[in-house]
């Protein structure tokens, strides 16, 4: 989205009913992604933890991971993204919402951005919307999308579940025993998100949550309490 003063730049959106901004390049979160964030604020009230702390990885705009701490005044949130547009403006919704004194954002790529925040298992949940979209259709049926938005928020590798796959190896290093996965995948891309947390055998996939039209969407699991 091309814009040539501050005004331009900085767009309004609303997303479970909390009022966020959006500025630069940052993708404009979808009203699906609400589905995502819902379930993790149930999911993590009926954990009963005191304080938990919560992972958003691909966190974007910030809206998954600052909807969930909004909603928990217990958690603490660790939000990470790769580009400087993304990390900025995560950064003003903190402030704006008022989370700065427990939502840290960090800039890297996926879990190598937490580096020395000491969060190694000890998250109570992990939630990531990430890139889901093969590069092929980007390159064809879905070239449009990126007319006004970062090809980073889009693109899920050859496949669509590249970011998927690192997740899932990468997660269970930051999670406690027990501790939740949940990510939003592509329409038809259930059973490939299922067979990775299937495949990785320190997951067990606990349900797909439906959308308003009855297709699966989320991915939630549980990691084991025991590695076999």
């Amino acid at each position: 989205m091309q814009a040539d003063n501050t005004a331009a730049e900085q767009r309004h959106y609303r997303f479970l009913g909390l009022d966020l901004i959006l500025q630069g390049s940052v993708l404009a979160p979808r009203a699906e992604t609400e589905l995502l964030a819902s379930h993790a604020i149930a999911m993590l009230r009926e954990t009963g933890e005191v304080a938990p702390l919560v992972i958003d990885m691909c966190c974007g705009s910030g809206n998954v991971g600052l909807a969930v701490a909004h909603a928990v005044p217990s958690a603490t949130l660790l939000s990470a993204d790769l580009t400087e547009d993304t990390v900025a403006t995560a950064k003003a919704n903190v402030a704006l919402l008022g989370l700065s004194d427990r939502a840290t954002i960090c800039r890297g790529d996926l879990f190598g951005a937490l580096e020395g925040q000491g969060a190694e298992g000890k998250a109570t949940m992990i939630v990531c919307n990430p890139p889901y979209i093969s590069t092929g259709r980007l390159e064809g049926e879905s070239a449009h999308l990126l007319e006004s938005e970062p090809r980073e928020a889009f693109d899920g590798g050859p496949y669509g579940i590249s970011i998927q796959q690192r997740l899932v190896r990468e997660a269970p290093a930051f999670l406690k025993p027990g501790g939740l996965l949940l990510f939003e995948f592509g329409v038809g891309q259930e059973r490939q998100a299922q067979s990775l947390l299937t495949r990785s055998r320190v997951f067990e996939c606990l349900d797909c949550p439906i959308d308003e039209e009855g297709r699966p969407r989320v991915a939630v699991a549980r990691l084991k309490d025991t590695a076999p």
